[in-house]
């Protein structure tokens, strides 16, 4: 039997506890560019498509009193989200100016490329990546 021929990530589907804050988060800090936001009345839930580049999308999803989820990096799941940039330390700059906590940079001893780590309003691990 063959396997699937997957051609790229879709999409990656985000639920958030607090909408407007994430909307916040990911639209006004991380620069991501709306494509599409729908309420949905019979589930009392927005969903916001995000473009990333102009390539991937995110979907953000907010739910009436959603479940907590262990986000910390060893947890069996999705380890964290990661996005390429091209100026790891520039970024980290930027997002500490809007007081988001972001961890020392770090060097991936596989690639030699600079690498850091921060949280969106849930606790969701997200990376930067120098490319």
């Amino acid at each position: 039997m063959a396997a699937p021929r997957l051609k790229r990530i879709h999409h990656i589907a985000i639920i958030c506890s607090d909408y407007a804050k994430s909307k916040h988060f990911y639209v006004d800090c991380l620069g991501l560019e709306p494509v599409r936001e729908v309420y949905r009345k019979e589930r009392d839930s927005y969903k916001l498509d995000l473009s990333v580049g102009g390539v991937y999308q995110i979907e953000l999803f907010s739910f009436p009193n959603p479940p907590a989820r262990p986000s910390f990096p060893e947890a069996a799941g999705l380890r964290h989200l990661a996005f390429e940039t091209d100026d790891v330390e520039a970024d980290k700059k930027r997002l500490e100016e809007m007081g988001i906590q972001v961890e020392d940079i770090r060097i991936d001893p596989l690639t030699d490329k600079k690498f850091t780590f921060f949280q969106d309003p849930d606790g969701l691990p997200i990376e930067l990546y120098e490319s």
